[in-house]
């Protein structure tokens, strides 16, 4: 009888409460027009918070405690430029992949949330900027990590943001009709397309698109979080999971 790979076995953990975060998130995403009109605004984003978030917590955590599991695929933390290079990278990631709170009250649930047809700042630059921003995040930690799980798990990030790509447009186009087929044609999935084709223009003042209160609160969380790791860290390994 064949032996258990029990050496996979982090990395199948690791799948699977992807997928069931996926499930849930993109799910819940999914019935967002059922459930404001049954719950209200307010109470299906709390809903839908008090699903996701234990959920994402939930794979932070365990991916944490076994981020470096499986079998090393290359060792490149010790060339010189890698490590700035990966901070570089992962900073960047962030401004894509939380680019739709500029309403940080309807993040909270204090103003009623709602389903933005955006077409300033980073969507300039992708209609779809956390599937962007994820990707950049993956690229960067798998370089450092260059491990088995840290490809296992990037793939499967990946994977649920490619299908968030197909869902958002799907339900923004329910959501918005000819409006967003207006937006859909002027921008691009893939960064800077639409705007090296002419079909997106860049203003003048471009930049003070950016000079906004939420995108200096990612500057704020990104350090923060980045000099957070060690805490993150030990507070994972006392979970034991």
């Amino acid at each position: 009888m064949p032996k258990f790979p029990w050496r996979a076995l982090p990395k199948v953990v690791m799948l699977i409460l992807l997928f069931i975060f996926a499930v849930a998130h993109s799910g819940m995403a999914s019935f967002r027009d059922s459930g404001e009109r049954l719950m209200g605004e307010r109470a299906y984003r709390v809903l839908f918070a008090g699903v996701s978030l234990p959920l994402a917590v939930s794979a932070v955590v365990y991916f944490i405690n076994h981020r470096y599991d499986g079998v090393q695929l290359w060792q490149v933390q010790s060339i010189p430029g890698v490590h700035q290079l990966v901070w570089l990278l992962s900073f960047i990631s962030f401004f894509f992949l939380y680019p739709s709170t500029f309403n940080l009250l309807e993040v909270a649930a204090v103003d009623k949330p709602k389903m933005h047809l955006w077409e300033t700042g980073i969507i300039r630059i992708s209609r779809h900027p956390q599937m962007v921003g994820q990707l950049i995040w993956c690229i960067a930690h798998t370089l450092w990590m260059g491990n088995s799980m840290m490809l296992t798990t990037s793939l499967g990030l990946v994977a649920h943001h490619i299908f968030g790509v197909w869902n958002g447009d799907r339900r923004m186009a329910a959501r918005y009709g000819k409006s967003f087929e207006v937006v859909k044609n002027r921008t691009s999935i893939i960064p800077f397309a639409a705007i090296l084709d002419g079909r997106q223009k860049l203003p003048n003042n471009y930049y003070k698109e950016f000079v906004r209160v939420p995108y200096m609160t990612i500057l704020v969380l990104t350090l923060g979080a980045y000099l957070a790791h060690p805490l993150m860290q030990e507070a994972s390994y006392h979970l034991h999971w």
